[in-house]
């Protein structure tokens, strides 16, 4: 028998799950999690307060989820939300209540500070804890979310078979010294732990934001490549990141791009990414 629960996980599937189950018991639940530099918490089901569903009623889409595997988060982040996680399980415990219940706190590591949002009300028309419930068992959480209920590196598939490479297949482009346009999509702080000499940085989140400066940096790397191709052929440009994942995602928004934002290119998925290029091409290449 458990009064008082600690949502931990890393996935969205669970975090569903577990909100249920503390609905369906009547349990507080009190949850943390953090991602790259930054941490949330708050409490969950507490003295009349929102549950999860209130905040999220619909899961988000699988391909805009970023759990700690693809993402990375520094080490000591997580032991900073986990001790605070604890003491609001104390507090609960000792009959001191929470600061939390109605409360999101949220913790930047980059700048040191703690900040606290005020969350909405219980919603009443919510599935599980609202005035009618649709909700009133444990269902199937991994179909209900789409994704799979692991704290695991997930592997996306969003792209066809034609817009994706091999590293083998770009290790052959390399060595044909064919002209085209390598763009790592990942975040700064990892492509300075390693990265391919000859890639061009571009976070995809810089993509996904059309930072003009980023953009104006893509257009005169690809005019670069124009000009050493013969004729008036499309830029090739192949995209990388860690797993293979945010890749894809890039390609499909330079595919929007194209023409557009960009001069005319054929953009292709390096499937795998920099740890398939590590394990097969470079034995030598650092992995993290």
């Amino acid at each position: 028998m458990y009064d008082i629960v600690a949502d931990c996980s890393d996935n969205v599937p669970t975090r569903y799950l577990v909100n249920d189950a503390c609905v369906l018991s009547g349990k507080p639940l009190v949850s943390a999690s953090a991602l790259r530099m930054e941490g949330q918490l708050t409490v969950y089901n507490y003295h009349g307060g929102p549950c999860y569903r209130c905040l999220y009623p619909v899961p988000p889409p699988p391909q805009t989820v970023t759990n700690c595997s693809d993402g990375g988060v520094l080490g000591v982040v997580p032991g900073i939300m986990g001790c605070l996680q604890a003491l609001e399980v104390l507090k609960i415990a000792s009959g001191q209540g929470s600061s939390c219940g109605q409360q999101l706190l949220l913790f930047d590591a980059q700048d040191g500070r703690f900040r606290s949002i005020r969350l909405r009300p219980k919603l009443p028309s919510c599935a599980v804890c609202g005035e009618s419930p649709s909700v009133t068992r444990l269902v199937d959480y991994e179909a209900f979310c789409g994704s799979a209920a692991t704290d695991k590196c997930r592997k996306l598939n969003l792209l066809s078979k034609d817009q994706r490479i091999t590293v083998q297949d770009y290790k052959s482009i390399i060595d044909r010294a064919g002209p085209h346009v390598l763009l790592d999509v990942r975040p700064l702080v990892e492509v300075e732990i390693c990265s391919l000499p000859f890639s061009l940085n571009i976070p995809l989140s810089s993509l996904e934001e059309k930072k003009s400066k980023d953009i104006q940096l893509l257009q005169e790397k690809i005019s670069q490549v124009k000009q050493q191709m013969a004729g008036d052929q499309q830029a090739p440009v192949y995209v990388i990141c860690k797993l293979g994942n945010d890749s894809q995602k890039a390609v499909q928004l330079l595919e929007k791009m194209s023409g557009e934002e960009v001069d005319s290119v054929t953009v292709k998925d390096i499937s795998g990414g920099l740890m398939a290029w590590a394990k097969t091409i470079d034995p030598a290449f650092p992995q993290y």
